[in-house]
């Protein structure tokens, strides 16, 4: 597995500061301006850290920026079927717009478009990373490779139809599995993948039912999958096909693959599942078996390195809203009311940073990335006691993995092996009603945890929008011939990126960054350290 973008890794690596305030509470402009002064340090650390983890980029060395771009497009080149094919013979696509069928006898010759269409990506085509130049590392959120921020250009393959393609749709039977939890928008991908396939002319295109499990479970019967079957499934939440966590080895599901036959495979998962769908991919590499594994990234909580966002967050986030606003009206309608709300996010603070910008009704918002205090003269009881002597009422957004160290540990984990988190919304009703008790302050506070009800919603206009193009781009890859790939968006764009490339670990939320900034200034929330 290659190593990840060192860019990146700066980014995500950014301990967290603690404040040296003295006193309970900070406007946003003091807690920037000592943000700003001790960020130097930091990132000097960063550096070091980048440094130790690629020993093999030499600072000193003038032409260290040709080789890391030299090193990044090796990473980032995408597997094909003719690094193990070599004799692979290509044929014309056929995805294209000539395939229309005419409605009316003027157009019986075929649209007059259709000669000059040119709705075809050039294998060469790139996309940029990276669009910021930062020109210090003391620049709010800045990603930097060396100590002086040196621009270096970043490129990954663009997604879309190609001219010519590796595999015969009527020698194509493609298989669909959806694994983790629910999330909005899998039925979108499912629906537009089923449809793709068709207008490529696949006709064997199945459902593998509750996630890898069903490729080893005699009683699950692969599902049958058309545009018939899928036209409205897109309307509801959940999946068609269901899903599980955890199944069988990846020597079994390829066994299985083999004797259905399966030569295109579409997984719909987040980063546990596609570090499955790469072994399954390597695995079919070591059998010499021309099969295309794509993935498309599933996961709520948006924590996919490399992209802009997955599929299902901007309706979490929309959703999410529903629940903030019955604890603000809770809050406020009670006397000393505070209202606890806990969003997804096992690692990654996204959905809570964001609902809480949309909303504009969180007064303090806790997330995985920044360890808080619940007690001290710094803690979030304190600043509580605060909002109640000055607003009457508080409104709190915590992610689920946020303050676990403050929970006794299990060491349980679940099927897919994700330790099983302590329950931060309850802790935190809990110490509320303790503390207020043991200060005599009457306070009246509700906890609201929406998750399996943001979970099951049919995707909002956003994630439909986006879940059409990933659905149509895996198998527009699929057909180009490349496989342990996902796709995503980067950029606006629609990119390919190499499954390891993306799996490493989640993707966090940088506590130096812009969007963290502009939420501690909405909230006005102090540092809780």
């Amino acid at each position: 597995m290659g190593t990840i973008s060192h860019a990146i890794a700066a980014k995500v690596l950014l301990p967290h500061l603690p404040s040296n305030r003295s006193d309970g509470f900070a406007c946003p402009s003091s807690r920037l301006l000592r943000s700003n002064l001790s960020r130097t340090a930091t990132r000097t650390r960063v550096f070091a850290k980048v440094k130790n983890q690629s020993s093999e980029i030499d600072f000193s060395d003038p032409d260290w920026k040709s080789k890391f771009q030299k090193d990044f497009e090796r990473r980032f080149n995408i597997p094909h079927l003719t690094d193990i094919f070599e004799d692979s013979v290509p044929i014309p696509s056929t995805f294209c717009l000539k395939m229309r069928t005419p409605v009316i006898e003027d157009f019986a010759g075929g649209y007059p478009s259709d000669e000059e269409w040119h709705g075809y990506i050039n294998n060469n085509d790139r996309v940029l990373l990276k669009t910021i130049n930062y020109s210090s590392s003391t620049s709010a959120g800045a990603e930097c490779i060396d100590p002086n921020c040196t621009w270096v250009e970043q490129w990954v393959h663009r997604a879309g139809p190609r001219e010519k393609i590796y595999f015969k749709p009527e020698e194509v039977k493609a298989a669909i599995v959806t694994c983790g939890g629910l999330c909005p928008g899998l039925n979108d991908v499912i629906r537009q993948i089923v449809i793709t396939l068709e207008i490529y002319g696949v006709k064997k295109i199945v459902g593998i039912p509750y996630g890898y499990r069903g490729f080893s479970d005699k009683e699950l019967a692969e599902m049958p999958l058309s545009r018939r079957v899928v036209q409205n499934v897109h309307l509801s939440g959940g999946s068609l096909l269901g899903v599980s966590r955890g199944g069988p080895t990846i020597s079994e599901i390829v066994d299985s693959m083999e004797e259905r036959g399966i030569n295109m495979l579409f997984v719909l998962g987040g980063n546990g599942t596609h570090a499955g769908a790469n072994a399954i991919h390597n695995e079919c590499r070591k059998r010499r078996l021309k099969v295309a594994v794509v993935g498309v990234p599933k996961t709520i909580d948006n924590d996919i390195l490399l992209m802009d966002k997955t599929f299902g967050f901007d309706t979490a986030v929309e959703e999410a809203q529903r629940a903030i606003n019955s604890a603000y009206i809770e809050a406020h309608s009670a006397y000393h009311g505070i209202g606890i709300v806990k969003l997804m996010g096992r690692s990654s603070g996204f959905i809570a940073m964001h609902a809480s910008l949309a909303s504009g009704q969180i007064d303090i918002c806790l997330i995985p990335e920044v360890p808080f205090q619940l007690h001290g003269p710094h803690g979030v009881l304190q600043h509580l006691k605060y909002l109640i002597e000055t607003k009457g009422s508080a409104v709190i957004c915590v992610a689920e993995g946020a303050g676990q160290d403050l929970l006794e540990k299990t060491n349980a984990t679940d099927a897919s092996g994700n330790a099983v988190l302590g329950d931060i919304g309850v802790h935190i009703q809990q110490e509320i009603k303790k503390y207020f008790r043991e200060i005599g302050i009457p306070a009246d506070s509700k906890h609201i945890d929406p998750t399996y009800m943001i979970r099951a919603v049919r995707a909002n206009a956003s994630d439909g929008i986006l879940c059409t193009v990933l659905g149509q781009n895996a198998v527009h890859g699929a057909f180009a011939g490349y496989s342990g790939i996902t796709v995503g968006i980067c950029n606006t764009h629609y990119v390919y990126l190499p499954i390891p490339e993306v799996i490493s670990y989640p993707r966090l939320v940088d506590p130096n960054s812009r969007m963290w900034h502009r939420c501690l200034t909405s909230t006005g929330q102090p540092d809780f350290f």
